[in-house]
């Protein structure tokens, strides 16, 4: 699918928030609204835009805590591999999971309560996984930068 610039910039609207009405959109790219909607719903439908979702306050819902988990597996066939990133997905704590290149295999992010919580997912779900190594772990002191949005004009 070929996105023009018009399309660049509904993305880049909807990134920023997804809860505008079609109206304010098209006001802000000075197009009507008819147009615009279609091409919104031309950009769901190819699945451009796969979905919308609300960006929570961790600290409100009490898990301050982040960390970054960096996972060595002792064997990398496929199999394993594949049987890692299934079990992986099914641990609500782990928000993220990246197959990666360098000394470990993947890294993961995982958005806690506390260290006590920390601990039992290290004991108790992820060291209990068949074929995991070693891990190592890096906790966040404080966020820099975060956002959702991929950069579309530079």
């Amino acid at each position: 699918m070929h996105l023009d610039e018009i399309d660049l910039r509904i993305l880049e609207i909807v990134q920023e928030n997804s809860d505008l009405p079609t109206k304010e959109i098209a006001s802000r790219l000075n197009l009507t609204v008819s147009p615009v909607y279609e091409r919104i719903k031309k950009l769901e439908q190819e699945g451009t835009i796969k979905r919308y979702v609300a960006l929570v306050d961790s600290a409100k819902v009490e898990r301050n805590l982040v960390a970054f988990c960096e996972v060595s597996l002792s064997q990398h066939s496929q199999e394993y591999l594949f049987e890692f990133e299934k079990a992986v997905q099914c641990i609500p704590i782990v928000t993220e999971t990246y197959h990666i290149t360098g000394a470990y295999d993947y890294l993961l992010k995982v958005v806690i309560k506390n260290m006590d919580e920390y601990q039992d997912f290290i004991i108790n779900k992820l060291s209990v996984l068949n074929n995991v190594a070693t891990v190592q772990s890096m906790f966040i002191l404080n966020t820099v930068k975060h956002t959702t949005a991929i950069p579309l004009m530079a």
